[in-house]
């Protein structure tokens, strides 16, 4: 199944967030995220982000963080976000009623994509093939919906003006 879109709202009644992942006009797969999920995802989608050969290749670290900034804004403007629509009813291949996330797993396939897999404790889970503006996207996502959920997160894509002071100056080094 090819992916078509990915939606991400907060629900104020569960206080998760439900992501629906829609797949060749005709499945759909739903999901929920729980804060803590969402806490300890971050640190991941950030790892996906800053592993490409380009961004690793950099000497320091302030300008890794520098081509990561560029690089989401780049993706970011590459992808078309919209408001969510009515759907078309969709086949639901793991049920109809979303599962809660309870582990991810990521990695690299030969391609150069991210995978996430999106796994419950018990039965059938997601994989998730993105590419690069995909998992920018995703992570935008994720963070605006975390933002209207008020979790006191901080989900925030380093770039080199989001260090503080005390930061470059300690890490840099003359020679």
């Amino acid at each position: 199944m090819n992916l078509e879109r990915i939606t991400v709202e907060f629900m104020a009644e569960e206080d998760r967030l439900l992501v629906h992942v829609y797949f060749s006009g005709s499945a759909e797969i739903m999901f929920w995220m729980t804060r803590r999920l969402v806490k300890r995802f971050w640190p991941v989608l950030l790892q996906m982000a800053q592993s490409r050969p380009e961004i690793q290749s950099q000497a320091s670290p302030e300008a890794r963080k520098a081509l990561l900034g560029l690089e989401h804004e780049k993706a970011l403007k590459q992808v078309q976000f919209s408001k969510a629509t009515k759907e078309p009813d969709r086949k639901h291949p793991l049920g109809d009623t979303p599962f809660v996330v309870t582990r991810i797993r990521a990695r690299r396939n030969e391609k150069g994509q991210t995978i996430l897999s999106m796994l419950p404790s018990q039965g059938n889970g997601l994989d998730l093939s993105l590419g690069e503006n995909l998992l920018h996207g995703l992570m935008k996502l994720i963070k605006d919906a975390a933002t209207k959920a008020e979790w006191d997160l901080n989900l925030e894509v380093p770039t080199l003006g989001a260090m503080r002071v005390e930061d470059t100056q300690a890490v840099r080094t003359l020679n």
